[in-house]
């Protein structure tokens, strides 16, 4: 915690201090101009970006292609389903049976049954890869728009349950880093509101609220300190550089839920679906369930409070569930996609419906994946394992067709049939999402890592 003991000082001690909160990738812009920046600085008047965002549901460890979007209940038993299948709203579409309020959605999303992961490993490279150049495609986007908007708002955040539970595990951070920012400036790195406890605690930092208030006071500590560690400055983390930011610019109850419609937070809540106490402790991942069911709703709510207050790319992730190897750590298909899939259904739904009842829904693009698919045969503990030549992919919102399903799979559900769709068509998708590509093409300043993922060619179908 922060404690100031001159209203017009502030101690090196003091700033470091500040810089331990936890507050994660943040920068002080407007207080350090210099510090963690790279390359020619953009103009403001003319960043190529557009007013869109993208938030980036990973689906992490797997999650099987038959049991979510493309059931194939015509194929052998060993194959099809094993949680059967539900019409939606699409005619002679499918989904997965524990996907009710999605199926009722299907006319505004987009399901791509051809998506090619390329590999069956464990990582986040639809995320974070060879592909997005080890960077987190928010840091790309954040590269052009700055890292934070003028009032404080980090263009970039990573979402994971202690952002929104304490008592949540922490993230999954053994096949790879979700705040990595690659080739990308420092202060592009992603925000991670959770840190090391609870941001809504540390923002707080116990002061009494004249001091909060008198920033004159903290801009001319600020300035003293300044002078004396312009040296020091460029090589601090940037995780730390720009904890007052917030403070300053006044946008930290976005992060805090008590300050949302107890009713919008009813509609989220994902606990109350089931009792997570009669998750089956002899699976290793038992708390990634729990977890899972007690925050995927909450966390997508909170990517919506930042998105509507200036975000640009927001990674949401409840960490390592989608394993179904019917193994010690996870469980068959069926238990597993029981405490799965309902969590996810509902909170996306949700989060749907109110981007649509907030003028959002053109706005905002919701990306839905994990790192590969399953495979066709279900093995002799009904679990699919790893399987890198097909994936599950939805998409929604953002200026995007709706009701479209975009190519399809071979009959036994393993390979793309017609049109794959591999990770760079994905990351097309979102550049062209986030950038006006022509306009970011002519930028004197966009570095030549995201002019790359800018070319790449968005998934055929999807414009851009």
């Amino acid at each position: 915690m922060i404690s100031l003991t001159q209203p017009t000082r502030l101690g090196r001690r003091d700033f470091f201090r500040v810089g331990g909160l936890g507050l994660g990738g943040l920068s002080l812009a407007s207080l350090f101009p210099t510090a963690g920046r790279a390359g020619v600085p953009l103009s403001e008047a003319g960043k190529p970006v557009t007013d869109k965002a993208v938030v980036f549901l990973f689906l992490h460890g797997g999650p099987s292609q038959f049991e979510t979007f493309d059931p194939k209940m015509t194929a052998p038993a060993e194959v099809r389903s094993a949680t059967g299948e539900i019409p939606t709203k699409l005619p002679g579409i499918t989904f997965g049976s524990t996907f009710p309020k999605l199926a009722a959605r299907a006319d505004r999303l987009c399901v791509v049954r051809s998506f090619v992961p390329g590999d069956a490993n464990h990582d986040i490279k639809t995320i974070v890869g060879k592909d997005s150049h080890g960077a987190n495609l928010g840091s790309a986007y954040a590269s052009v728009a700055g890292g934070s908007t003028p009032d404080g708002m980090p263009t970039n955040l990573v979402l994971f349950p202690r952002a929104v539970d304490p008592a949540a595990g922490p993230e999954q951070g053994g096949f790879g880093k979700f705040v990595s920012h690659g080739p990308f400036a420092a202060d592009a790195a992603p925000f991670q509101p959770d840190g090391n406890g609870s941001l809504k605690r540390d923002m707080k930092l116990n002061l009494p609220p004249d001091r909060l208030d008198d920033r004159r006071a903290l801009l001319n500590g600020f300035d003293e300190l300044k002078r004396g560690m312009e040296a020091e400055g460029a090589a601090m983390e940037a995780s730390r550089q720009k904890a007052f930011s917030i403070l300053l610019g006044g946008v930290g109850e976005a992060f805090d839920l008590a300050k949302e419609d107890v009713r919008t937070v009813e509609k989220y809540d994902t606990a109350k679906l089931y009792d997570v106490g009669k998750i089956s402790k002899k699976w290793n991942n038992w708390k990634h369930y729990t977890d899972n069911a007690n925050t995927l709703g909450k966390l997508l709510l909170l990517a919506r409070r930042c998105v509507e207050r200036g975000a640009g790319f927001v990674t949401v992730t409840t960490n390592f569930v989608w394993d179904m190897h019917a193994d010690n750590n996870n469980a068959h298909m069926t238990e597993g996609m029981g405490y799965m899939a309902p969590p996810l259904d509902h909170a996306v739904s949700v989060f749907l419906d109110d981007l649509r009842d907030r003028g959002l829904e053109d706005k905002v693009l919701l990306v839905a994946c994990g790192e590969m698919g399953r495979t066709p045969k279900i093995n002799g503990k009904g679990g699919r394992d790893h399987w890198g030549n097909l994936g599950p992919l939805l998409l929604a919102g953002g200026g995007l067709p709706r009701g479209v399903v975009i190519g399809k799979s071979t009959a036994n559900g393993g390979d793309a049939a017609d049109e794959p769709v591999r990770i760079p068509n994905l990351i097309g998708t979102v550049m062209h999402t986030l950038f006006d590509t022509g306009k970011l093409r002519v930028t004197r300043g966009a570095s030549r890592e995201v002019m790359q993922l800018a070319d790449y060619a968005p998934i055929r179908g999807l414009g851009g």
